[in-house]
């Protein structure tokens, strides 16, 4: 890497992410801690799942991210018909040369927007699982990297909606953190439909943040200290949802590093380089509410996700903080 850690300072990571949020809520209108979240994703080098009814903004807080950094940016818009190499690339036979070239697809870049991801099959969506995990693609036997920094932006209709693909576990677990946006309050409403320009295109937004400094902000978080008691802390609510009797399975170790890297992010957030307990217990819902599933089953997510997430209440307000 080219930049060093020792270059930034916790307060210098503070203020990027706080002109970052600044920059998105100008196009973003009432949706504080969406965009928060969305800003802890990029520090923690998370991806991001927003699952909503159509309309509600989810495209369009890709595009304000995208706007905001200095980075390149692709949209995918998934469809059944849709292939794996539609996504990843295709090595094309060259005639003249008589060899193959590898052909890049859009999955190259820094931030992927995957629109409608359960739109298409679950083998076109796991095209994404290696390039989730570790940033490289392998076609051929080749390997491929993509671009440094790496971020997914994944959008998804609810999963009763007609011709959807549910994520599996696998894939899910793959996913940082699940956001709703939900509707825009009245004032909020009101000043998006005063707006001259609603179209992702013409977003007038400021680069706020170069790549370097993105990468400089997310090595930060991983320095970030966290003490033995508040590790402690962390762990005891992930075997607390390993042993509720509901849940059909608990959290995995993926998720609970993910929550470590979430409560990292979220001290260096608010300009500190240590975690404390209001961390963990903050990051608790957004980083695990998509990795826990009810044993039995209904018929309605949305009743699953309400029940999921008052038992994940729950347990975050019986295991006692440290002091």
């Amino acid at each position: 890497m080219s930049h060093s850690s020792t270059n930034l300072s916790a307060r210098d990571v503070q203020k990027h992410a706080a002109a970052l949020k600044e920059n998105i809520s100008k196009v973003i209108k009432g949706k504080e801690d969406v965009v928060e979240h969305l800003v802890l994703c990029l520090l923690a080098s998370g991806h991001l799942l927003i699952e909503d009814l159509p309309g509600v903004g989810k495209t369009t807080l890709a595009y304000s991210l995208a706007k905001s950094l200095d980075c390149d940016f692709s949209r995918i818009q998934f469809t059944s018909d849709m292939l794996p190499t539609d996504v990843i690339g295709v090595n094309i036979y060259d005639d003249r040369v008589r060899e193959f070239s590898f052909k890049k697809g859009p999955i190259f870049s820094n931030i992927l927007l995957a629109d409608e991801i359960n739109r298409t099959t679950p083998k076109t969506q796991s095209s994404l699982l290696e390039v989730m995990d570790r940033g490289k693609v392998s076609v051929d036997g080749e390997t491929f990297a993509v671009g440094d920094p790496f971020i997914v932006i994944a959008t998804q209709n609810p999963v009763d909606y007609e011709g959807t693909f549910p994520l599996p576990d696998s894939q899910m677990d793959r996913f940082f953190m699940r956001l709703h946006m939900g509707y825009p309050d009245f004032e909020s409403e009101i000043e998006i439909l005063s707006a001259r320009e609603n179209s992702y295109d013409n977003l007038s937004l400021e680069t706020m943040i170069t790549p370097e400094e993105v990468k400089g902000c997310q090595s930060m978080v991983k320095d970030v200290f966290v003490e033995d008691t508040v590790l402690h802390y962390l762990v005891k609510i992930v075997e607390a949802t390993r042993t509720e009797t509901e849940f059909r399975h608990g959290v995995s170790p993926r998720g609970a590093l993910a929550l470590k890297a979430a409560s990292q992010a979220r001290a260096l957030y608010y300009g500190r380089d240590f975690v404390i307990p209001e961390d963990v217990f903050s990051m608790t819902l957004p980083v695990f509410v998509h990795r826990l599933a009810l044993k039995r089953s209904t018929s309605d997510p949305l009743e699953e996700r309400r029940v999921v997430t008052s038992l994940l209440r729950s347990i975050c307000d019986s295991v006692p903080q440290p002091i």
